[in-house]
């Protein structure tokens, strides 16, 4: 469950970023700037780190992943809609891209390390791609890592104790196989348009 206010609050913030980037570069000589179909990222000031257990208990960063399009998503596999959604949407992508698709590596990082056992996440993420890798912290690595990507999450109370939803931002941040945050990719915007954003990132050189 995303609330639409939280999708807007951090939106926001990253078309005002992805403006301000794509201002001052406008400005610069140079080649072309690649025009990116989600928000342009380039240069943003926060979401440079990713410091998580995976689900063997490793610490991973950004560097573990360099030479790869990376695409980061937080969520929960209690998710109803927002987030398989967005995992079958990548996966989709992955195989669409044929070979190139191996040079493209999916992040899921849980919001709720309360409920998303290292079992769970393990069998969700197998279920849209073996390949993905899931982040699963402790309530206070996932707040610190939320807070370095701007991203809003929140315990919405259920029926019970256990019956609980997560409202959370509805977005992906891809990386470039630098390891540099480039574009922020709204929920619903669609497997086509991730497509033509990865290859872009794919496409560049160094």
């Amino acid at each position: 469950m995303c609330s639409k206010r939280a999708l807007l609050r951090l939106s926001a913030g990253a078309l005002l970023a992805g403006s301000l980037v794509a201002c001052d570069q406008l400005g610069l000589g140079g080649g072309s700037k690649p025009v990116f179909k989600g928000v342009d990222l380039t240069g943003a000031e926060y979401a440079r780190s990713l410091n998580l257990p995976d689900l063997d208990g490793r610490n991973r960063s950004l560097a573990d992943f360099k030479g790869k399009v990376l695409v980061v998503f937080f969520g929960y596999t209690q998710c109803p809609d927002v987030c398989p959604t967005t995992m079958a949407e990548l996966a989709e992508v992955k195989r669409s891209l044929g070979a190139d698709g191996d040079r493209v590596q999916g992040i899921f990082v849980s919001v709720d390390p309360e409920r998303d056992t290292a079992a769970l996440l393990k069998a969700y993420l197998a279920s849209f791609d073996p390949s993905f890798v899931a982040l699963r912290g402790s309530e206070e690595q996932v707040k610190a890592a939320a807070k370095e990507f701007k991203v809003y999450f929140a315990k919405v109370p259920g029926k019970t104790a256990e019956t609980y939803t997560m409202d959370h931002t509805a977005a992906s941040f891809i990386f470039d196989t630098q390891g540099r945050v480039r574009v922020f990719s709204r929920y619903g915007s669609g497997a086509q348009a991730l497509t033509d954003d990865i290859k872009m990132l794919l496409a560049e050189k160094g």
